[in-house]
């Protein structure tokens, strides 16, 4: 990502503020109500653990992770403070509460993205994919706020499909095992101390060995999401 904001400087400086300003945008919006969402689903079940630490806010700076925060600026992928969520709190089954809560979280990102890629859709602003911008000759303020919007339409996509992937820690872990009935749910629980070398293994030893689940998975469903979005 670092290297990328160069690439970016290199065809226009103005492109370059809306890309940096897109990926402010999705840390500050896409984490911090992504965690806020979580407290806020907690707190309506019950549970107010969140709520007594100060996170049930709208306010970035108690959810931001400062090294999650710097990766996600600089390297492209990052995290929040996590929400502390205890389930045995929740007026109904832990095991339900807890993947409406984790829920919350990827659908508040697919909040975020649908409302930045409204004005898109109703023809307002153009479509620019900030990752396939090679010049910008011609462009207007409207093509400038488009690539702002559209980038903003990704990453929050992204944001969503990622953590809706079912390993540990992500939500989609425990998204699984709300619905997945009990038979499945328990043997699925032993191995949740695995989900993190099992994730990191996927992404960056699994293309060696011929599995490449961002090709296969995150970006058809992103660009799917992002497409149906923005109406492009």
């Amino acid at each position: 990502m670092f290297v990328y904001y160069f690439d970016l400087l290199q065809i226009d400086f103005l492109l370059f503020v809306a890309f940096a300003g897109a990926v402010t945008t999705a840390l500050v919006l896409g984490i911090a109500f992504h965690e806020f969402c979580h407290a806020l689903s907690a707190s309506a079940l019950g549970d107010q653990t969140a709520a007594r630490q100060g996170r049930l806010s709208l306010n970035p700076l108690v959810h931001l992770d400062p090294l999650g925060t710097i990766l996600l600026l600089f390297a492209g992928f990052g995290w929040g403070k996590p929400t502390p969520v205890n389930p045995y709190n929740m007026r109904v089954e832990p095991r339900t509460g807890m993947a409406v809560t984790a829920a919350a979280g990827p659908v508040s990102n697919l909040f975020i993205a649908a409302v930045m890629g409204l004005p898109i859709r109703l023809g307002w602003f153009p479509w620019h994919n900030p990752f396939g911008v090679a010049s910008t000759a011609g462009w207007s303020g409207d093509d400038y706020v488009g690539l702002f919007l559209s980038a903003g339409v990704l990453l929050n996509s992204i944001l969503c499909v990622f953590n809706l992937l079912p390993f540990a820690p992500l939500d989609g872990f425990k998204v699984a095992l709300g619905v997945l009935p009990d038979d499945l749910a328990r043997p699925l629980l032993r191995f949740e101390r695995y989900g993190i070398f099992a994730l990191m293994g996927l992404f960056f030893l699994g293309p060696a060995v011929g599995i490449n689940i961002f090709d296969w998975i995150i970006r058809p469903a992103v660009e799917g999401m992002a497409g149906a979005l923005a109406g492009v």
